[in-house]
Parts: C-alpha cells; sequence; structure tokens
C-alpha cells in the first residue's frame, strides 16, 4: 500500500510540473526563463538537503556529467519557454511522447534490436503526436512553443539515457542540478547586465511561489520518490505507470486552468498513449 501511494505521489508531482509552470506564465506572474532558474535553484537546494541527509556528502565527479548537465538545462528551459503558449496537458504529451521515441532511438544506436511490436507502438505514438500538431486546423498549436517542448523531450530522453547505469540516480541527479542552477543564475546575471533581458525583479510572490514549488516539490522531492519505488516496479510496470502523468495533466489543466479538452486533443492522446503501451509491454 506505501509502494502504490507513494507511486500516485510521484506521478501527480509530474505532471504538476506542467500546471504550476503554465499557471505561472498565462497571466505573466514571471517570465519563462525566470522560472527556470528558480525552478533550478530551488530543485538543486532540495535535492542537496535530500542526499546531505542520506550521505553527509555531494560529490561533483560522475561519468557522463557534463551530457546530464546540457541535457538537464535544455530541458529545463525548453519545457518553461513552450509553457508560454501551450496548455498543461497538451505539453505533457509532447513531453511524453517526444520522451519515449527519444528512448527509443537510444535503444536502436546502442544496437538493440526491437521487436516489431515496439516498432508498430513506436509508429503510432509519433504519428499521434504528428497529426496532433499538423497546422491548419482550428486547435492547432503555436509550433515554434510546440517545437520547444519537442526540444525538452528529446533533452530528457538524452537525460534519461545517460544516466542508465547509474548507481545512485538520486545523487546523479542532485549534482546534476546544483551545476545546472550555477550556470543558469550566472547566465541569468549576465545575460541581464549586457541586455536587460531577464526580470527577476518583476516576477510577483505567487510566480516566484510557483517556480519554487515546482522545483522543490514537484521535481526535488517528485524525483526522490521515483528513484524509492522504481527498484521496487518492474521495468514495462514503471514505463506504464508514467503514461498517466500526460493524462493527470489534462484533467489538471482542464480542471484548474479551465483549459479546453478537445476530440483531437483526446484522439492524439489515446494514439500517443496506446502506442507507448503497445511498445513497453510484452505480447504476454
Amino acid at each position: 500500500m506505501r509502494l502504490f501511494l507513494l507511486t500516485i505521489l510521484t506521478l501527480i508531482c509530474f505532471a504538476s510540473n506542467s500546471i504550476l509552470n503554465r499557471v505561472a506564465l498565462a497571466e505573466g506572474d514571471i517570465d519563462a526563463v525566470a522560472f527556470g532558474v528558480v525552478r533550478l535553484c530551488a530543485g538543486a537546494g532540495m535535492l542537496t538537503l535530500l542526499v546531505m541527509l542520506r550521505d553527509k556528502r555531494m560529490s561533483l565527479a560522475g561519468k557522463g556529467r557534463w551530457v546530464g548537465v546540457a541535457s538537464l538545462l535544455v530541458y529545463i528551459f525548453g519545457f518553461s519557454l513552450a509553457y508560454e503558449s501551450l496548455d498543461a496537458g497538451l505539453g505533457a504529451l509532447v513531453l511524453f511522447g517526444l520522451v519515449q521515441i527519444t528512448m527509443f532511438a537510444g535503444a536502436l544506436i546502442q544496437g538493440e534490436r526491437p521487436a516489431l511490436r515496439r516498432w508498430i507502438g513506436a509508429s503510432v505514438a509519433f504519428g499521434g503526436l504528428v497529426w496532433l500538431l499538423w497546422p491548419g486546423h482550428a486547435a492547432a498549436p503555436s509550433l515554434q512553443h510546440a517545437g520547444l517542448m519537442a526540444i525538452a523531450g528529446v533533452a530528457w530522453g538524452v537525460y534519461s539515457l545517460n544516466g542508465r547505469g547509474t548507481s545512485d540516480a538520486l545523487g546523479a541527479t542532485a549534482t546534476n542540478f546544483c551545476i545546472s542552477a550555477a550556470i543558469a543564475a550566472v547566465g541569468a546575471v549576465a545575460f541581464t547586465a549586457l541586455f536587460e533581458g531577464i526580470h527577476l525583479g518583476a516576477a510577483t510572490p505567487f510566480g516566484l511561489a510557483m517556480a519554487i514549488l515546482a522545483g522543490a516539490v514537484t521535481s526535488g522531492v517528485g524525483y526522490s520518490m521515483w528513484y524509492t519505488v522504481l527498484p521496487h516496479l518492474r521495468g514495462s510496470t514503471a514505463a506504464v505507470t508514467q503514461l498517466t502523468v500526460p493524462v493527470i495533466a489534462i484533467a489538471g489543466g482542464a480542471v484548474l486552468l479551465a483549459e479546453p479538452v478537445t476530440a483531437r486533443l483526446v484522439v492524439a492522446a489515446l494514439l500517443v498513449l496506446g502506442g507507448v503501451l503497445l511498445a513497453v509491454t510484452s505480447r504476454r
């Protein structure tokens, strides 16, 4: 029962990242880049606290460290910038689909030979995304912002592939967040000094609170809970449980942000999630 509740809470945290980011940007309470910087710093602080409570120390060394840092930075800021326009549920669906497709592509590059079932599933999921984002229909999203979310999805897929085989996933993620937060903070200060482009001081208390919540709780605590339950789940079970994240985000966006749930979004979600389900489960 404890494992079940932890898993549910983790999935709600992951879906909430989309909702918090969208609600903070929707009314201009904070700009997208500032949201990403604050989220990274809050996440780094929480993850460092959790690792220090566990181990009493932090290590900056690690295989693939800079790939992890670079992909985390691309994910965080692609994600934030995409939500300047995208609805929370739609963005979560695009992100999830691209993460899974990237991990499928990564398996191919690493020499795996997926069964026909996985090829069909990946093709169906990709087709659902293409159909959802195809320009010309009334509910077509901004291709620029959908493209940013697609880049974020690829980056998180690369981050996940890079972290495979890591003996201490929580420690590695904490270190990646700390380095990324330092780079983002220095970059934001330098960019503001040169171009006055990031207006952190213009953020409202509500916008800052949403960014801190997204970093410390739904990212920091969320990843900690996920790495706690993951060793107790089968690989296919872990993959299937993640199918609920876009669904939770779509439902949360509809209830909390009054985002429309169109027939096209529902059909696309069924195609994407059904394709991923087909790809990650065995015939048995």
